[in-house]
């Protein structure tokens, strides 16, 4: 079997930022995938499941609602805990969504109240959520991509 792309990556110098994982083309349409790399992979702690789980509800809950809401395809965790994957229609460039993301980590960072989708009816294990981690986790998140603007895989 081939190898995909995100194991050819080197996890050991991989560091906190937004990088351009892949693109895929079928059919005329191009989709990317972001890599929104939260801690780094094997000298950090992972994120915890509980504070995941709140950053997917929430984050997916705003990019679905943002200006850019037609564009985004996809939004959920890595299984390593250590970020999320953001897909969007079109051959993007990390600087094309970046406002976006930082944007997403305010609404993050400032939200109150109940978690989005956080219900029995809405979600297969609602009751899992930690928005104070959640908080935290992203506004180390986007003090990194202000402070370094990684967006390249070493």
């Amino acid at each position: 079997m081939d190898r995909i792309e995100s194991f050819k990556i080197n996890h050991l110098t991989l560091e906190s930022g937004l990088y351009v994982s892949r693109r895929d083309q079928k059919d005329g349409v191009v989709l990317t995938t972001f890599d929104l790399r939260i801690t780094a992979p094997n000298r950090e702690p992972v994120i915890d499941i509980p504070a995941l789980h709140t950053i997917e509800h929430l984050c997916a809950t705003y990019l679905r609602n943002s200006a850019q809401k037609d564009d985004v395809v996809y939004f959920g965790p890595m299984g390593c805990r250590t970020g999320c994957y953001l897909v969007m229609f079109g051959y993007l460039k990390s600087d094309d969504v970046y406002d976006l993301v930082i944007d997403m980590c305010d609404f993050v960072c400032d939200f109150e109240g109940d978690i989005p989708g956080a219900t029995a009816i809405e979600c297969g294990n609602f009751s899992e959520q930690n928005l104070n981690m959640a908080k935290y986790y992203i506004s180390r998140y986007k003090k990194d991509l202000q402070t370094y603007k990684r967006f390249e895989y070493k």
